[in-house]
C-alpha cells in the first residue's frame, strides 16, 4: 500500500491559507504532508512564497494527526546548517514527533537572494553532505564544533532537543545525491519514478528505508480549465531538474518554457476530474518501490475542490494500489 500526501506549495498560497490547506488535508484523510521551502515562485503566475518555517510550526499547532514534512530545504546557502538544526528540533517538539526534515542541495531561483554564487552541482553536492554531518552532530546532543571545507560551527548545542530527533530525507537525482541519501539519510525523497534512483539509494545503504515521491495533478471537473491552469503555473516543471536547478528566477523559467504547449502539460500531468488518470499517474511510483507519493495539486484557489473530491473519490481509489 502506498502512503498518500498533501503538498503545501508555498509559491501558489498565502500562509494563513496553506495551514488552512494542511488542516483540509488532515480531515479529508491524507496520510502525510509535505510544504515547499522557496523565496521565489516557479512562474509569477504562481504569485506567492511565504516563509515555510512559519507556516509549518502554525501547521503544528492547527493540526493533530498528519506528519509533517520539508520538500525540500536547502542547509548550505541561505540557511546554515546549525540554524536547520534548531529549526528541525523545535519543529519536532512543536508536532509532538510528527516533522520529518527533507533536504536538497537546492535550486538557484531561491538560493541567489544570499549573493553567494551558484558553485557547479558536485561542489552544491559536497556541501550537502558536510551540512547533513553537522545537522546529524547537533541532533546527537552535546556541544559541536567543525571546521571543514564549507562550513564553520563554533561551540554550537540544541537546548531544546527532542528525545527523538526528526528523521532526515534528502532529495535524489543522481548517483551522488544516491550516496549521500543512503549513507546519511533515513529516507529518500525524489520527484521521478525512476527505479534507477531506487537501486543507487540500495546500493549506498538505504535498503529497508522509506522512499517518498511527489506527482504534480490538475483537478478540475472542467479538464480544459484543467489544462490550462496546469499549463500556465506548472509548465516549468517540464524542463527537468539540470535545468531547474540552475535557473535564477521565473523570468528565466518563463522564457525556457515559452514554446511548452498545453497539450505537453496535459500528457504529462494528469488534468480532470478522472479518478483511474489520476491513480495511472500514481502507479508508476507504486511500481518502482516507492512507499509513499505526496501529490500537489496546482493552483492556490483550487485546493478545497480538490481536497473534497480526493476525499470522496480520489483516495478510496488510491487505496487500492
Amino acid at each position: 500500500m502506498v502512503h498518500i500526501g498533501y503538498t503545501m506549495m508555498t509559491e501558489q498560497a498565502g500562509p494563513r491559507e496553506l495551514v488552512g490547506h494542511v488542516v483540509g488535508a488532515e480531515r479529508a484523510g491524507f496520510d502525510f504532508s509535505v510544504i515547499s521551502d522557496h523565496s521565489f515562485p516557479w512562474l509569477e503566475a504562481q504569485g506567492h512564497a511565504p516563509y515555510a518555517w512559519s507556516v509549518l510550526g502554525a501547521a503544528a499547532q492547527a493540526t493533530s494527526r498528519i506528519p509533517l514534512m520539508t520538500y525540500v530545504t536547502c542547509p548550505t546557502f541561505r540557511y546554515h546548517p546549525a540554524v536547520i538544526a534548531q529549526k528541525a528540533a523545535t519543529m519536532q517538539l512543536l508536532s509532538e514527533g510528527r516533522f520529518r526534515l527533507g533536504l536538497g542541495s537546492g535550486e538557484n531561483l531561491n538560493e541567489h537572494i544570499v549573493g553567494a554564487g551558484w558553485p557547479a552541482a558536485h561542489v552544491r553536492l559536497d556541501m550537502l553532505e558536510e551540512a547533513v554531518e553537522i545537522i546529524r552532530s547537533l541532533f546527537a546532543g552535546g556541544y559541536v564544533s567543525h571546521h571543514g571545507t564549507h562550513f564553520d560551527v563554533e561551540n554550537a548545542r540544541l537546548w531544546d532537543l527532542p528525545d527523538d530527533p526528526p528523521p532526515i530525507g534528502i532529495a535524489v537525482s543522481g548517483d551522488r545525491s544516491c550516496e549521500i541519501a543512503g549513507t546519511y539519510g533515513d529516507l529518500l525523497i525524489a520527484t521521478e519514478p525512476k527505479q534507477e534512483l531506487l537501486t543507487a539509494f540500495d546500493a549506498h545503504g538505504g535498503t529497508g528505508k522509506p522512499r517518498v515521491g511527489q506527482l504534480p495533478v490538475s483537478y478540475d471537473p472542467d479538464p480544459d480549465a484543467a489544462v490550462d491552469r496546469a499549463h500556465r503555473q506548472f509548465r516549468w516543471a517540464l524542463g527537468g531538474w539540470k535545468v531547474n536547478a540552475e535557473l535564477p528566477g521565473p523570468a528565466g523559467f518563463a522564457q525556457a518554457s515559452q514554446y511548452t504547449r498545453p497539450e505537453d502539460v496535459a500528457d504529462a500531468i494528469p488534468c480532470g476530474d478522472d479518478v483511474e488518470a489520476f491513480v495511472d499517474a500514481v502507479r508508476p511510483y507504486a511500481d518502482a518501490g516507492f512507499d509513499e507519493v505526496a501529490l500537489v495539486q496546482i493552483g492556490g484557489d483550487q485546493q478545497e475542490s480538490f481536497l473534497a473530491w480526493s476525499e470522496a473519490k480520489l483516495l478510496p481509489a488510491l487505496a487500492e494500489l
